[in-house]
């Protein structure tokens, strides 16, 4: 929207020298000390952290307010009232007054004057601090004790995704999908939104809450957080908009409550593939997929209407067998999915450490044998038999038919009690590269080798006790590194520390034929 308030409330000098030192996304609250979400004011330059945070700026605002008096009316109308502030990490204003984003400017420009000043002192420290990581680097190798002991002076590219208040479990999928090279790529080489038309052409386009759902693009503000990780131009990126967008158009993630990362990784890619499906700035997205030579005709999946690079990277076909067990009658049926979830067998579910030596340690290949194994359905899911035209006693087995490019396993470990979701704490030992899916194949024989091996490219871990409480850090591997995601925080680690994690959700990728053969 356009504020009617930037006259009176943007005072400061665009090169001030009251702004703190160092790089604008790392200054700090000046009450709290917090470097979440610092707000600059562009009233008097004091920092602030957001309302996701302590809430400080808007407390600042608040404290500004001077109720009007009659005789005083007109000296305090012209008083600046610290209503208009900026992200120091994207950059964008907000008015509390206006209570939106702000797209316009005062007649001097000097909003985008200060946008441009806070750009060019982020880059500086930027350029300071990498080189002076690059002399740390250059002696010592990838695996010195300097770089396990200080991880965060290693991960010079990586940009950890701020926390806006309990969103941990939608920085751990997004920093995963992130390092998912080819559905990552996709999205980063697809044309930005038009700008809009008119006062506000050729200046960055903000969502707000007046424009309405009509005006909001999942995909494009997907694109656009992809294109901020991996750049090293800022320690942490604050994905506001796309939380915004998510808001829109997810209503069960409205609110600041922790919420189930898998349950999210799911909605925000029928979301993509819906999206995707349609036009998207003159150009259809289906034909974009199309002309990607990378995937091929052979290894789309089509969910809910045609093919999108989320069918072609994720989806699958299971082959569910159901049999009547009273006059044999076979029924078959072919599932598309997007990810697998996997019961924890029940004689592991006490196993809750590696080292723990009470009975064997359950595996990844023991959660994919129970999820395929032939299963005797209960009293409470009778097949309705077409033969016997009754519901009667049956038996039920999975194949899966196709594999996809990245094949993402659920591991199911939160279940319903009577009064409420308990978490099933047992540790599950996966393999960091050569998981051999041809045994679960519906037809083996029509696979090459080299086709059901997958390596490890990511892994969701949750932290704590319940779904709606606790924690979500991601492991990822990016250029032959793996890294930790811990919201803002991103470090290097070792693969010995990833192989310990509690797995929650696993991203493998297909191992391309030139690799090795490390099987499970």
């Amino acid at each position: 929207m356009e504020c009617p308030h930037l006259s009176s409330s943007v005072c400061i000098a665009p090169d001030s020298a009251k702004f703190p030192n160092g790089s604008p996304s790392s200054w700090c609250c000046s009450v709290c000390r917090s470097n979440k979400s610092p707000w600059v004011c562009l009233t008097c330059s004091s920092v602030h952290c957001g309302r996701y945070v302590n809430g400080h700026a808007k407390k600042h605002y608040e404290d500004a307010q001077v109720p009007l008096t009659n005789h005083k009316k007109s000296e305090k109308q012209d008083k600046p009232q610290h209503t208009v502030c900026m992200d120091c990490s994207s950059y964008s204003t907000y008015c509390y007054r206006c209570d939106d984003f702000v797209v316009n400017d005062t007649k001097l420009g000097l909003v985008q004057k200060v946008r441009e000043h806070l750009q060019n002192l982020e880059n500086s420290a930027f350029t300071a601090d990498r080189h002076r990581k690059r002399k740390l680097l250059e002696n010592s190798s990838l695996n010195s004790k300097l770089l396990k002991v200080n991880g965060s002076t290693a991960a010079i590219c990586a940009t950890g995704l701020r926390n806006l208040g309990n969103t941990c479990f939608m920085n751990a999928i997004l920093q995963s999908l992130s390092n998912i090279e080819q559905f990552c790529c996709y999205f980063k080489e697809l044309p930005a939104v038009e700008l809009r038309n008119g006062k506000t052409a050729g200046r960055r386009t903000y969502h707000t809450r007046s424009q309405g759902d009509n005006n909001v693009s999942l995909v494009e503000e997907f694109r656009k957080t992809l294109c901020a990780l991996w750049q090293g131009s800022q320690t942490a990126f604050s994905p506001e908009s796309l939380f915004y967008v998510v808001w829109k158009i997810m209503p069960n993630f409205r609110g600041y409550q922790q919420q189930d990362a898998h349950e999210f990784m799911r909605y925000l890619l029928d979301h993509l593939h819906l999206e995707l499906q349609g036009g998207f700035n003159g150009v259809s997205r289906s034909a974009i997929l199309q002309e990607n030579s990378t995937l091929s005709a052979s290894n789309k999946c089509c969910i809910n209407g045609a093919s999108t690079v989320v069918t072609a990277i994720f989806g699958g076909i299971l082959q569910n067998e159901v049999n009547c067990l009273i006059c044999g009658t076979e029924s078959r049926k072919f599932d598309p999915f997007l990810d697998l979830s996997l019961d924890i067998p029940s004689q592991f579910r006490n196993k809750r450490s590696k080292n723990q030596e009470n009975g064997p340690v359950c595996s990844l290949r023991d959660c994919l044998r129970s999820f395929t194994d032939l299963e005797e359905l209960d009293e409470t899911e009778l097949y309705m038999c077409h033969k016997c035209k009754k519901k009667q006693k049956s038996t039920k087995k999975f194949w899966i038919q196709k594999l996809p490019k990245v094949l993402c396993l659920h591991l199911k470990r939160f279940h319903w009690t009577a009064y409420l979701r308990n978490k099933v704490d047992t540790y599950v030992e996966f393999p960091l590269r050569g998981l051999d899916m041809k045994c679960y194949l519906l037809e083996p024989e029509n696979r090459g080798p080299e086709h059901c091996l997958y390596d490890l490219a990511a892994v969701v871990v949750h932290h704590g006790s319940g779904v709606g409480s606790g924690h979500y850090t991601a492991y990822a591997t990016h250029e032959g590194r793996w890294f930790h995601f811990n919201d803002s925080t991103v470090t290097l680690t070792d693969e010995d520390t990833v192989v310990k994690a509690k797995a929650y959700i696993l991203f493998y990728v297909e191992r391309q034929a030139k690799a090795g053969s490390d099987k499970l």
